[in-house]
């Protein structure tokens, strides 16, 4: 079981039936799925594409993110590897003397981070014409490998704090990250010297790839301008290091030059949010359930606890199922994560339609923001009364570990948003 407390959270059959649909998705996550597809006897099977790997002098790896080690596995596995670097969060575990392991910081980038940008370059630099370099890219990768341009690794990382707590969506952080990197926004393969091919697990809503990784091996589609007006839409343009205002109004003023507008190397997803919830989908129904698929949501917590809440409609045997990445706007000095925090808004809203509705919310990766469970599991109803000192203070962690429903998974070695479900039995 991928859920390492499935048996003592399923108190009953209502909760041991949305845990096996959760299980389902987080079990749909695993990359290995998708890479079995694309690679078939040292072929690359790509839409459009096939690449013959035999005809290369050497297959080379760079993989960053927190898929980075289940998805380099997986292709050392399938085909010829010949070396290659990793770059995954400091937990992440994994002893393959083939691979340059790098450690780095996650969500905050940190010296490593800058260490993993600099050996990769060094890297790329080094590859010939027989060479073909394999990415391998999954969420976290904008934090893991970073470059700032024109700041400090200081000044980056507070600009990263900043918005992370604001409420900005992952779309709108790495926007701002482009501008502020050497790399992002398609400046890494700037230095290839090779053939190149990036596949890619999605973990933004839209599936974005200009916005997945900020867009490291594909161009961007965003500007300066647009940079400054997100700082400014957060009123944070004067809570960030002065120098970050000075250089990203330098890019407006067309005295820096714009990230790439064209990609270099061809760029693929193979794996999305909505493989996860298709698997929930087929779970739900084999065990009885009417279900709807409310889709890949985002946005601010608040608002999503109460269209979640609103999109089921109250029957017996009913299951909606959703997916995507919220927001949380911190402005308590709680511990939680925007799982948690969902399952504890969606509850207040569901106790109005009864006592016996399960709603939980995890994220695929195993990790729910600064916490050490993947999210959590609720029945409606009870401990109404207590949740709003908990929503008030962010502090969603300390209410489920007081009154039970945290879902642990430890670091699942993927990452393709969250997942969740409301269900009655």
């Amino acid at each position: 079981m991928i859920i390492k407390n499935f048996h003592s959270l399923s108190t009953n059959s209502a909760k041991k039936d949305a845990l096996s649909i959760i299980e389902a998705g987080l079990d749909a996550a695993n990359p290995r799925r998708y890479l079995e597809k694309i690679i078939q006897d040292d072929i690359l099977v790509l839409p459009g594409r096939k690449i013959d790997l035999g005809k290369y002098d050497r297959i080379l790896v760079i993989a960053m993110g927190k898929a980075a080690c289940s998805m380099a596995s997986t292709i050392d596995l399938l085909t010829r590897i010949d070396g290659g670097i990793l770059v995954v969060p400091d937990k992440i575990q994994m002893v393959d003397k083939k691979f340059r392991m790098i450690r780095a910081g996650h969500p905050i980038p940190n010296k490593n981070s800058l260490i993993a940008a600099k050996r990769i370059l060094e890297f790329l630099d080094k590859t010939t014409s027989g060479d073909l370099v394999i990415f391998l890219i999954s969420g976290g990768a904008s934090s893991l490998v970073c470059m700032p341009d024109g700041i400090t690794l200081g000044q980056k990382q507070a600009t990263t704090g900043l918005l992370l707590k604001c409420g900005a969506s992952i779309h709108e952080i790495n926007c701002v990250r482009k501008h502020l990197s050497k790399i992002k926004g398609g400046k890494m393969v700037k230095h290839l010297r090779s053939d190149a091919v990036s596949l890619i697990m999605s973990d933004v809503v839209g599936d974005d790839l200009s916005s997945i990784a900020s867009g490291m091996t594909y161009y961007d589609k965003t500007t300066f301008a647009d940079a400054k007006k997100i700082l400014k839409k957060y009123r944070i343009e004067k809570l960030v290091p002065k120098s970050v205002m000075y250089h990203v109004d330098l890019g407006v003023k067309g005295r820096i030059k714009e990230t790439p507008k064209k990609a270099k190397i061809q760029n693929y997803v193979i794996a999305t949010n909505k493989d996860c919830l298709d698997a929930m989908k087929l779970r739900a129904k084999d065990l009885g359930y009417s279900t709807k698929i409310l889709g890949c949501v985002s946005g601010d917590v608040k608002d999503l606890g109460s269209k979640i809440s609103g999109a089921f409609s109250g029957n017996k045997k009913n299951c909606v199922i959703f997916g995507g990445e919220s927001t949380v706007v911190v402005t308590g000095k709680g511990k939680g994560g925007r799982n948690q925090e969902l399952v504890l808004r969606c509850m207040s809203d569901l106790s109005k339609k009864g006592n016996d509705i399960v709603i939980a919310s995890v994220g695929t990766d195993g990790i729910d923001g600064a916490t050490n469970c993947a999210g959590a599991i609720c029945p409606s109803g009870p401990k109404i009364d207590a949740m709003a000192q908990y929503l008030d203070d962010n502090n969603s962690y300390n209410f489920f570990k007081k009154y039970g429903g945290l879902v642990f998974t430890g670091s699942t070695g993927t990452n393709l948003m969250d997942i969740g479900l409301v269900l009655r039995k």
